[in-house]
């Protein structure tokens, strides 16, 4: 067999075990948020359709899983910016939308809080990763929608990303509070006047 009759087959089985993986992760994050990070290996299998031996053979330790999670949600969240840029109708219509994706990311992340602040030093770098990571995405969401008139200049990206994290504090243990209503008033006001 030559390397050209070889080379799409192995290409193939990789984008399927990157298709599998990332089930895998969005299954984790899913039980995560609904059961906390120490739910039973066995639901988070059953959520993605696979034995639990697939997710010890990617990751081997809770820890592991947990950190993959939280990565595979900054990426996700990290590669939305520029998407919706191309996608929507305008810049502050894909602010928006970028906006309630960080939000379900918050979600997530503070069904992890409890972990990623439990010293463990492999939990440290993430928070780095994190602002690294998305606070150059929402810089250039909110430049373009500056730069098109439709929301007024001045805001940092740091200073949103915060105010929106303090707004999903207790959206996730509270039925009577709902963040994304605050979240989006917030970001409504970021309108220009006419």
């Amino acid at each position: 067999m030559n390397d050209s009759e070889t080379g799409p087959i192995s290409r193939s089985q990789r984008a399927d075990a990157r298709r599998n993986k990332e089930t895998l992760l969005d299954a984790a994050a899913a039980v995560f948020v609904a059961s906390g990070v120490d739910a039973p290996v066995r639901d988070i299998a059953a959520k993605a359709g696979v034995g639990m031996g697939t997710i010890y053979r990617h990751f081997p330790t809770r820890a592991d899983l947990i950190i993959a999670v939280y990565r595979h949600q900054v990426e996700a969240c990290a590669e939305a910016g520029p998407a919706l840029l191309a996608a929507c109708a305008s810049p502050h219509a894909a602010l928006g939308r970028w906006i309630n994706l960080f939000v379900d990311f918050l979600v997530t992340k503070h069904g992890l809080a409890a972990v990623l602040q439990s010293g463990d030093a492999s939990f440290e770098a993430l928070h780095t990763y994190f602002l690294d990571r998305l606070v150059p995405v929402c810089g250039q969401l909110l430049d373009a929608a500056t730069d098109s008139g439709e929301i007024r200049p001045g805001i940092e990206p740091f200073e949103l990303m915060r105010g929106v994290g303090n707004l999903c504090i207790g959206g996730d243990h509270d039925p009577r509070y709902d963040p994304r209503r605050l979240v989006e008033l917030l970001i409504a006001g970021l309108r220009r006047p006419q």
